[in-house]
């Protein structure tokens, strides 16, 4: 048992030691640096399009839909 007690009250010491606090800001200064180089660009860019699937239409648009309004004139009467 008192095994037991000792493992907990090492464990619970180690967590609070473990415990790490993070500055509010970090501020970077780069003025004090000098860099050289050069810059490297492509020579060329190639730009490849994809048509569009066609695909045949699985509903028919109609604009005119005078015989099935005359049928339903038909059954009201």
């Amino acid at each position: 048992m008192m095994l037991w007690l000792l493992i907990a009250l090492a464990y619970a010491n180690d967590e609070e030691e473990t415990k790490v606090v993070y500055k509010q800001q970090t501020e970077i200064d780069f003025e004090g640096l000098e860099i050289e180089g050069q810059l490297h660009k492509p020579h060329g860019a190639v730009v490849h399009e994809r048509k569009g699937a066609a695909f045949n239409p699985l509903i028919q648009l109609r604009m005119n839909f005078q015989v099935e309004m005359s049928q339903s004139v038909s059954e009201i009467k």
